[in-house]
C-alpha cells in the first residue's frame, strides 16, 4: 500500500469530531472515587471522550455481580489475579493479561488473589451502560 493510500484507509477509519473540541484538563482521582470504594469511575462523554472506564482497585474476595453492555468491554490487569465469568467461560487473568467480553454478553469478575486487584475497565462507549443480571446492581 502506497503513502497515499495509507493516508485515505486511515482517514476513513478515523471518526470525525463534529462538535468544539473541550479544553484539556487533568481530572483528580478524587472526582472520579465512587463512594466507599477505592475504584474510580469514568464516563468519557462529560470529558469529550468516546471511551469510558473503571479503574478497578479491590480487596481479596471482592466481586462484581454478573452485569452486560450494550457494547465490548475490555479489562487489563494491572495488578493482582482475578477471575473473569463471560458467559460460559470461566477465565483467570493476573497482571498484564488483557480480556474482552463482548456486547450483551453476560460477565463479571472476582479478586481472587491474596492482595489487591487493579484493573482498567475499558468501555468502548462516551457513556457507561450496565444491565445486572439479578436487577440488584454491583454485588
Amino acid at each position: 500500500m502506497d503513502a497515499r493510500a495509507t493516508t485515505q484507509a486511515t482517514t476513513q477509519a478515523t471518526p470525525q469530531v463534529t462538535a468544539a473540541p473541550l479544553p484539556a484538563r487533568a481530572i483528580p482521582r478524587e472526582e472520579l472515587a465512587l463512594p466507599g470504594s477505592r475504584t474510580r469511575r469514568f464516563d468519557g462523554g462529560s470529558f469529550g471522550s468516546a471511551i469510558s472506564y473503571f479503574a478497578v482497585d479491590s480487596d481479596p474476595g471482592d466481586t462484581v455481580a454478573l452485569h452486560r453492555h450494550p457494547y465490548i468491554e475490555t479489562w487489563v490487569v494491572l495488578d493482582g489475579n482475578v477471575r473473569f465469568t463471560v458467559g460460559t467461560a470461566v477465565l483467570e487473568g493476573t497482571a498484564g493479561d488483557t480480556v474482552v467480553a463482548p456486547a450483551r454478553v453476560w460477565h463479571g469478575f472476582t479478586n481472587d488473589g491474596d492482595g489487591p486487584l487493579r484493573m482498567m475497565c475499558i468501555h468502548a462507549s462516551p457513556r457507561i451502560i450496565q444491565e445486572w443480571k439479578d436487577d440488584s446492581g454491583p454485588a
